[in-house]
């Protein structure tokens, strides 16, 4: 492939969101990561890009940026709240075990993550989360210390997200880090959008262990921009309707998998 076209198919890809993951353009590009990295040296030299952690952003006002509104790529969350909600709930109970008292823990926006709310009762944990629900879930919880990034509200999914490529999070460390996923295959883990991509991204830097709450139904889909490969989760919670191949796959990339019951 020629470096012209693969320039015309990285800007197609920061379209969008005006944020591109580099892991996601290995998948959609033909070309080693050395040559990826020539090819966005070129277009930030000619003023189009800038090259950020995790990937790249386009410049404030270049192209595509006036088509980008507060909207996200993916069903919203009063929608998808009420989908496969039993093995969701049992989902955000098992995780929610794996919490210590006191702790401080980061919970990434999700209608799975959203269910361990009910079961950090108690537990006095120290909450940074972009999830607006999960703050509003956590508030009645006295002993619950809550922290939320800076940003703008993204009112399908009710999170907070920061413009591509920047940092808006607290200087904040944690022992875990909870988070969701559209869909779960060999490639890895998967989201819908670019900006929750991009999001995600920084969450893991953040975190001594990723913890991934998926149903069993988000491992027939393989399709999305990559967040992560497998080998980046510590621990798959999901629930029992998950298949031995599926099983078989998170096991055999080193993640610890819990089946919750239902």
């Amino acid at each position: 492939m020629h470096a012209t076209e693969r320039e015309r198919l990285i800007l197609a890809a920061l379209g969008p969101s005006g944020f591109v993951t580099y892991r996601d353009l290995e998948a959609r590009l033909d070309a080693s990561p050395a040559t990826i990295r020539r090819d966005l040296a070129r277009l930030e030299s000619a003023g189009q890009i800038v090259r950020v952690h995790g990937g790249a952003r386009l410049v404030e006002g270049g192209e595509g940026a006036a088509d980008r509104g507060q909207r996200l790529t993916g069903t919203p969350f009063d929608l998808a709240i009420t989908r496969n909600l039993p093995a969701k709930r049992a989902i955000g109970r098992a995780a929610a075990a794996l919490c210590q008292p006191g702790e401080a823990v980061m919970i990434d926006g999700g209608t799975t993550t959203f269910q361990m709310c009910p079961h950090l009762q108690g537990l006095d944990c120290q909450v940074l989360t972009n999830s607006l629900h999960i703050v509003d879930a956590l508030l009645a919880q006295p002993g619950t210390r809550i922290l939320v990034p800076s940003g703008a509200v993204f009112r399908e999914q009710n999170i907070i997200l920061a413009p591509a490529g920047e940092d808006s999070m607290p200087r904040f460390h944690a022992p875990r880090l909870f988070m969701g996923a559209a869909a779960v295959g060999p490639r890895g883990v998967m989201q819908q959008d670019v900006i929750l991509v991009a999001a995600e991204r920084r969450l893991l830097t953040r975190a001594d262990e990723v913890i991934l709450l998926v149903d069993s139904t988000k491992f027939a889909s393989s399709s999305g921009a990559i967040v992560c490969g497998l080998d980046e989760v510590d621990v798959l919670v999901t629930d029992p309707g998950i298949t031995e191949a599926d099983a078989a796959m998170v096991r055999g990339a080193g993640v610890r998998l819990i089946v919750a019951e239902l």
